[in-house]
């Protein structure tokens, strides 16, 4: 039995561990003719403090998601994905990804990157894509880049 996925969520960063992830996201979504949502979660945690210093950071950290998602959606579009989804949200991926947007946009596949920008995060607390494997309601795909990549 083949699985056919419908709505399919792509967790993107800006890591090219992400960018792996978009583009086999990308293929399932041709393959499928499916709807994808191309995701990026701005880690509002991060900015308690670093907002008191620097007030432009929360609006730096929205543009750079606005630029980052439209220059995907573009790519996605070229590649045949009929109109891709962008969805910027806020709070910490972890818990938005899995529990809330999976949720809100019935996927029943998430495709996210082995490892992200976050090295001190995931080395206190575990990475985001464990919690999106452990806690998502759908399939997971879990994309590695090459090894000849790093």
């Amino acid at each position: 039995m083949v699985k056919t996925y419908k709505n399919i969520i792509v967790a993107l960063d800006g890591s090219k561990e992400a960018d792996w992830a978009f583009r086999k996201a990308v293929d399932i979504t041709v393959r499928n003719d499916s709807q994808l949502y191309l995701v990026h979660i701005i880690d509002i945690r991060t900015f308690a403090t670093l907002e008191a210093y620097d007030q432009t950071i929360a609006e730096r950290a929205d543009n750079y998601a606005k630029e980052l998602l439209e220059e995907y959606r573009h790519e996605a579009l070229l590649a045949g994905c009929k109109d891709p989804k962008t969805v910027i949200d806020y709070g910490s991926p972890k818990v938005k990804i899995p529990k809330d947007l999976a949720k809100k946009y019935q996927a029943d596949l998430i495709l996210c990157g082995a490892t992200g920008l976050n090295a001190v995060e995931r080395f206190l607390i575990g990475s985001v894509s464990e919690h999106i494997v452990r806690y998502a309601p759908c399939d997971v795909l879990v994309v590695r880049t090459d090894k000849e990549e790093h």
